[in-house]
């Protein structure tokens, strides 16, 4: 079992999740009420987490 797949699977959804919700956030929300903070924060920490999460699963080597 390999505890840098499993972290790297888990900051994939974590970045799928998150950009997830930065466009439901995006669509939901009305030209004068849009919050770009939030679009902002989650949209980056969502590709920070997904990109880390996959670089972090392509280059761990299987070991059984």
């Amino acid at each position: 079992m390999n505890i840098k797949r499993i972290f790297g699977a888990l900051l994939t959804v974590l970045g799928i999740v998150s950009l997830i919700y930065a466009a439901q956030v995006f669509l939901s929300a009305t030209e004068s009420t849009r919050d770009i903070k939030t679009l902002i924060i989650y949209g980056v920490l969502g590709i920070i987490f997904f990109a880390s999460g996959i670089s972090l699963v392509r280059t761990t080597k299987d070991e059984s």
